[in-house]
């Protein structure tokens, strides 16, 4: 049976929770703390437990949990005990928070709860101000971008993966889009080719019929075929109707010849036509879009001519008028009885075809006859050039401000680190004793005299508490480094002056575990 969810979690929190307590209870231990009372690291670890319990459901509180605890034991937010759980907690704020302004907000809340505690404490403002803020930078605000460019790393790739998807629904779609095209483009090829020529058979097959001198038998075949062409040409047009999509555009197919040898063939044919023609060859475009469209708009004018108005003159007449041609096809009354309308698409597909290009289609009645006159541009307006997609998905540009954050937070950290470094390493090799002045110095001496050998600045922030004995009553004690090492614990130097200016006192303070023979020697610089 399966576990559920919440058993599952249980283990790697138990396990992260164990990680993250085990600097809070060796830190002591191993001498990298200022010794404590024994219950502080059981709260700490306490404290630690409930933030790693509701970090996944509320990382916010938890690593609030965990900045506070950190503000507690040291007032520079930088704890050897507490450091490694402030920034891991931090690092699955950014995982787990959508947000940025809360964790914002609480890295700000924390700044100033540390600046007021350091305030209050009375140690060295400046050294502990910059430590508190690397730490804040480099320890919650740097951990936090990671985890937030972790996160949208996941969120990118994901929607990479549904993009995809939806890039291989789209190929689908293009794809049967182009096979209703290709169908489309057959059914247009068979309604101007094959149905033109059907009508010129039956209109052909309808002149001999009625020919003179011609044998009964001869005259009954030319009306049988007359007939099965316009049969055939409707059961054509039955057929385009299945494989035409009405909402396609229509392509255009290049004819064979132009427009003045379709009228003549047309003529050949017994069509009773005749070519109007305005300007000479000059109207009409040579070559090109507007030349083929002309051509399949009176082919499509003449077949519907034959086939509905037979024995009725037509005139096809074509005029330039200023850019654009216009061609008209008008048929007077049908001497014959012609076929009835079968609702092909031919008009449809020349009315999207013309007004695609720009142009302008006109069918209909024209007196007792009908009419097709279409207006079509010679030269064709180039498509409007496409809107840029953006260069990036929103999440890309998220990613890149996390970076640009990323970077941000590493270049001010640097420089903050490497300027409380400047500054610790400044005051404390301005706050060193030498040993042989401090052996020199006697109880009793005047201030004017002692100051002579002191430095420049005092240390701040002393190991009282390691101190062999409090300071006399009734003094005001001064600390001093014996050594200007850094980055290590080194002997210091308490010089007591009464109310009058006199040296009263003088101790060392060893440094932490300090050996035997430092020990008396130390025990000889005090007497």
């Amino acid at each position: 049976m399966p576990r559920p969810p919440e058993r599952r979690r249980a283990g790697p929190a138990c396990l992260l929770w164990a990680v993250l307590a085990l600097p809070a209870l060796t830190a002591d231990r191993l001498g990298l703390n200022e010794p404590r009372a024994a219950w502080w690291p059981a709260a700490g670890v306490a404290v630690l437990a409930v933030a790693v319990g509701v970090s996944r459901r509320r990382p916010l509180t938890a690593f609030a949990l965990t900045a506070a605890l950190s503000l507690a034991d040291a007032p520079a937010l930088f704890t050897v005990a507490y450091g490694p759980a402030l920034g891991v907690l931090a690092l699955l704020l950014g995982l787990r928070a959508a947000g940025a302004r809360p964790a914002a907000v609480c890295f700000a809340s924390v700044a100033g709860a540390g600046t007021a505690k350091i305030a209050l404490t009375g140690v060295d403002p400046a050294p502990e101000f910059l430590v508190m803020t690397g730490t804040l930078l480099f320890g919650c605000v740097f951990p936090w971008l990671c985890g937030r460019y972790w996160r949208q790393s996941r969120e990118l790739a994901e929607a990479g993966w549904l993009r995809a998807a939806r890039l291989e629904d789209e190929q689908r779609h293009a794809e049967e889009r182009a096979r209703l095209r290709e169908r489309a483009r057959i059914a247009q090829d068979m309604h101007d080719s094959l149905g033109h020529e059907l009508s010129l058979i039956a209109l052909r097959a309808g002149a001999l019929q009625v020919a003179p001198g011609l044998a009964d038998e001869h005259r009954a075949a030319a009306a049988d075929l007359r007939s099965a062409a316009a049969d055939a040409t409707d059961r054509l047009h039955r057929i385009i109707g299945v494989l035409r999509e009405d909402d396609e555009p229509v392509p255009l197919t290049p004819a064979g010849e132009t427009v003045e040898q379709l009228v003549a063939r047309a003529a050949e044919s017994g069509l009773a036509v005749r070519w109007e023609p305005s300007g000479g060859h000059t109207a009409l475009p040579s070559g090109g879009v507007a030349e083929r469209l002309l051509h399949r708009v009176v082919r499509e004018a003449l077949t519907n001519a034959a086939r509905h108005a037979p024995g009725a003159p037509v005139a096809v007449a074509v005029a330039r008028h200023g850019p654009d041609v216009v061609v008209t096809v008008t048929n007077q009354r049908a001497t014959e009885a012609g076929s009835r309308s079968s609702g092909g698409s031919g008009l449809l597909g020349l009315r999207a075809a013309v007004t695609a290009v720009g142009g302008v289609f006109e069918a209909g009645p024209h007196g007792e006859g009908f009419r097709v006159r279409a207006r079509v541009p010679v030269r064709q307006a180039r498509p409007a050039p496409r809107e840029a997609r953006p260069a990036a998905f929103p999440l890309t540009r998220a990613r890149r401000r996390v970076a640009l954050g990323l970077g941000a937070a590493a270049g001010a950290g640097a420089v903050l680190v490497g300027a409380a470094f400047g500054w610790y390493a400044y005051t404390e090799t301005r706050s060193v004793l030498e040993p042989s002045a401090y052996a020199g110095l006697r109880p009793g001496a005047p201030a004017g005299e002692v100051a002579r050998v002191l430095p420049e600045r005092e240390v701040r922030d002393p190991p009282t508490d390691r101190a062999p004995a409090p300071p006399p009553a009734g003094t005001t004690c001064r600390y001093y480094r014996s050594s200007g090492e850094l980055l290590v614990s080194v002997d210091h130097f308490r010089l007591c002056f009464d109310d009058k200016g006199r040296l009263a006192a003088k101790d060392v303070i060893p440094r932490v575990g300090p050996s035997g023979e430092g020990r008396e020697e130390l025990g000889e610089m005090s007497r």
